[in-house]
């Protein structure tokens, strides 16, 4: 491994790959900020341009998109409170009330350095651990994929909101949602309504831009009103008084929750961002600050988003199996290139394949210098004028999302989104559980019917292996969290008999109707 790697140093370093990989980029990160687009899409559409490249040249430039997209999602979610990318979700939480307290561009900050060291870790992890994460991925059948989703609903459904009925409403509205289209198992149509825009399902950009583009925009244009400039921070220094050192045990959960829900195939990004969310909300002393601008709440999205990067590549170089729709556009540049995913990836192409994980690396430091360079400037939007703001985020969203399929229905979908979306806020529903289901509803779904054809239909084969066992423990925990805290609280706040009897007064009070 040490000689490929060496032998790929030189390679990697020459004029025209450090070239193309820095202007992937920025590319990269100028896709994740726009809405309705993504890192899939950016590397699908250069895929045909890099038929006449040397391979390590248009595998460092789809490295680049890769890790600049991920971040570039972070842009519009704390600004605007758009995500730009469906791994964005997270980042909203506590990126956007930062910056409506001020702390934009401590907000933009602390998302670039924590995605710069998810990827670099991610990176580190596809370079040194494939063999044995592989491996682990493989345990990893269609019932622990099933826990996992469901676990990740679970999750975000009862710990997001002060109201877990709320948030499982949500979840639920979800499922629905993502049953939408033609069922994978049978073939037979379901909610379509005989339309046939949606007998391919609901698109998860079309559902993101409506739900959280369309609600900020109509609330613009309706108060008319943004912050001022005096209330975003001057210089673009830390006002909170929080130190860097802070979010150490952050990033450090956060890029091992990424690498291992990367190397799980069928996941992503934005459960691995989900989740670490939800840990860093678990471990805190002061759990009422996330959610309402928590430096830990975007350091453990960001991190665990981009720690998801190379990891997602492990299973899809070591085995072929693709761990996200951005591996598998991945591989087909591969395979464009003449280089076969497997074992013998790593002995037969090994410089440009260890190039090419050390362009994952490479790409990730060059973020950090773009990002800097860029804070400043993204962060001026803050400064525009409501009236100007709105139509823009309204006509970035429509173009995004009809660029998606050239489709006006998608278009007129997405409002419809929105106008639910502004719904729900009023009735302080949360969006994410929503979100969230229409992504794992189908994973779960796909994987439960796999399970049960598979155990012909004993519902004890859910139960079969370790994993599951463990993470239907968690489940239940989970779930029952705020029925415990409920009841610690009601009997923290109930006088003991001693207090009673030694205040007559209070227990009258008490017992009188």
């Amino acid at each position: 491994m040490w000689d490929s790697i060496l032998s790929a140093l030189p390679l990697l370093f020459s004029p025209a790959v450090l070239l193309a990989m820095a202007g992937g980029t920025t590319i990269g990160v100028l896709i994740g900020a726009l809405p309705g687009l993504s890192a899939t899409m950016g590397i699908a559409v250069l895929i045909p341009l890099t038929f006449t490249m040397d391979p390590l040249v248009a595998l460092g430039m789809m490295a680049g998109i890769y890790n600049g997209a991920m971040y570039g999602g972070a842009i519009p979610a704390i600004l605007l409170r758009i995500p730009g990318t469906p791994a964005g979700i997270a980042t909203v939480f506590d990126g956007h009330p930062m910056a409506k307290k001020g702390q934009g561009l401590e907000a933009m900050k602390i998302a670039l350095t924590s995605s710069a060291i998810g990827g670099s870790v991610s990176a580190l992890a596809l370079l040194f651990l494939s063999p044995p994460l592989a491996a682990m991925a493989l345990k990893f059948g269609p019932v622990e994929v099933f826990w996992l989703a469901i676990f990740g609903l679970a999750a975000i459904s009862v710990l997001l909101s002060d109201a877990p009925i709320k948030g499982l409403i949500s979840a639920c509205l979800g499922l629905v949602i993502g049953m939408v289209g033609i069922d994978s198992m049978t073939g037979n149509e379901r909610f379509t309504f005989n339309v046939m825009d949606l007998m391919g399902g609901i698109d998860i950009l079309v559902l993101l831009t409506g739900l959280y583009a369309i609600p900020p925009a109509l609330t613009l244009a309706q108060e008319a009103m943004l912050l001022s400039k005096n209330s975003i921070g001057s210089g673009g220094r830390t006002r909170s008084g929080i130190g860097w050192r802070r979010l150490v045990p952050t990033w450090c959960r956060a890029s091992v929750i990424g690498v291992i829900v990367g190397i799980i195939p069928g996941t992503g990004g934005n459960i691995a961002a989900m989740l670490s969310w939800n840990e860093a909300r678990r471990v805190a002393k002061d759990k009422s600050r996330f959610g309402k601008g928590a430096p830990e709440g975007v350091a453990a999205a960001e991190c665990a988003n981009n720690a998801d990067n190379a990891a997602s590549l492990i299973p899809a170089l070591t085995l072929g199996i693709p761990g996200s729709s951005v591996s598998a556009v991945i591989l087909g540049g591969l395979l464009v290139h003449g280089m076969l995913p497997g074992p013998d990836l790593f002995t037969r192409s090994a410089p440009v394949t260890y190039g090419f994980i050390l362009a994952m690396l490479v790409t990730s430091i060059m973020l950090f210098v773009i990002g800097r360079l860029g804070a400043r400037l993204f962060i001026n939007v803050m400064y525009m004028p409501p009236l100007l703001l709105a139509p823009i985020i309204i006509a970035l969203t429509t173009i995004g999302v009809y660029a998606i399929n050239n489709s006006l229905f998608d278009v007129w979908l997405m409002l419809a989104f929105g106008v639910m979306g502004w719904g729900m806020e009023r009735l302080k529903i949360p969006l994410a559980p929503a979100v969230l289901a229409v992504i794992l509803g189908p994973v779960a779904e796909s994987n439960l019917r796999r399970a049960m054809l598979i155990g012909r239909h004993e519902v004890s084969y859910l139960f079969s292996s370790t994993i599951a066992i463990v993470m239907v423990t968690i489940i239940v925990l989970t779930v029952l969290v705020p029925v415990i805290r409920r009841l610690l609280t009601h009997y923290r706040g109930r006088p003991s008999k001693l207090a009673m009897a030694s205040d007559p007064e209070r227990a009258r009070q008490r017992f009188e109707p």
